[in-house]
């Protein structure tokens, strides 16, 4: 009995033994590895799990890369992956190299994928150039006219300019500012509406891909349009503008001459409030020159003689004016001659 108990012991150690064996050494990646012609030992694939590395993540690209013939080995793509790059797409990258001539070297495809940039992609953009709309682009001619283009760029990828190379949005950028800057000095937009190559050819010769991960094989104006009259419409707010300022300085005037005309209203109250003053003390001179002896009785009745004829008079006169004002406006009749 006891014999049977040691038996059964030892069966499950030797099952628990295997269970942890397959469990934490990858036999069976081992065996792929090892019928593709791939040298991978037992003892890297446990050391690749002590170190946190996935095995099959380093393995399968190892085998990918033997079969085509890539000189790799395990020490490279395992510190590719612990630092933290991408060592399938790498590998899938540096065949692609091979297969369209590229000169590409692990490192510098490493150096890529570390980078951030899809170095896949880029090889194929090597091979395949790709192409980059941009959106309708708006510049301004001499003539004040405004003039919108669209334009294909067909780039290549650069690969010793990735690292470091400014993007897609830079070229754009790039190829825009070249846009406008043909556009405005255009003499008038019906050159431009013309000669529509004469954008492509002007940008293309400024060399913009310097500096980006991309190579420019052509630019080409793939739309034209025209927009609004820029000029016209920059005159016409200048004008309301000086119109607007014209209005204010005559409002200016205006309230100048009113305030003007006011205060010559106040001074003419003012010189007439002195006449009745003055007109005032005539009476007390009078009454005082009667008291003292310098004016007689006589003197003040032919004073106010004189006075009542000149009142007579100033009336008459005034009603003769009114009558002669009345007959040229046609009011009245005028009155037919005495025999």
């Amino acid at each position: 009995m006891t014999d049977q108990i040691g038996i059964y012991i030892l069966i499950g150690v030797i099952l628990i033994a295997v269970v942890v064996l397959f469990t934490f050494v990858p036999v069976a990646l081992w065996i792929s590895a090892w019928a593709a012609g791939v040298k991978v030992g037992i003892f890297q694939l446990v050391g690749m799990r002590l170190r946190r590395v996935i095995p099959h993540r380093v393995v399968n690209p190892l085998i990918k890369a033997v079969k085509a013939g890539l000189d790799i080995n395990t020490n490279k793509l395992e510190g590719h992956y612990l630092a933290g790059g991408n060592v399938d797409r790498v590998v899938n990258a540096l065949i692609a190299a091979q297969r369209a001539n590229i000169d590409l070297t692990f490192e510098r495809c490493a150096a890529i994928d570390l980078a951030g940039r899809d170095v896949l992609e880029a090889v194929q953009m090597s091979v395949n150039p790709k192409v980059i709309e941009t959106p309708f682009i708006a510049g301004v001619a001499m003539d004040g006219i405004e003039v919108k283009a669209k334009a294909r760029i067909t780039v290549r990828a650069n690969i010793d300019r990735l690292v470091g190379g400014a993007g897609e949005d830079t070229v754009i950028a790039r190829v825009g500012e070249g846009i406008v800057s043909t556009i405005g000095s255009a003499k008038n937009h019906k050159e431009v509406l013309e000669n529509p190559d004469m954008i492509s050819q002007t940008v293309l010769k400024k060399g913009l891909d310097a500096g980006t991960a991309f190579e420019i094989l052509s630019i080409d104006i793939a739309d034209i349009d025209i927009g609004k009259n820029i000029g016209a419409g920059l005159q016409t707010d200048q004008a309301e503008a000086d119109k607007k300022i014209a209005q204010a300085k005559a409002e200016e005037r205006r309230a100048m001459a009113v305030a003007q005309e006011q205060e010559m209203k106040a001074r003419v109250e003012e010189m007439r409030a002195k006449v009745v003053e003055a007109e005032a003390e005539v009476p007390l001179a009078m009454s005082e020159a009667l008291r003292s002896g310098n004016l007689g009785v006589m003197d003040y009745l032919n004073f106010n003689n004189v006075k009542a004829d000149t009142d007579m008079r100033d009336s008459i006169g005034r009603a003769t004016r009114g009558d002669e004002d009345d007959e040229e406006q046609g009011t009245i009749t005028p009155r037919p001659p005495q025999r």
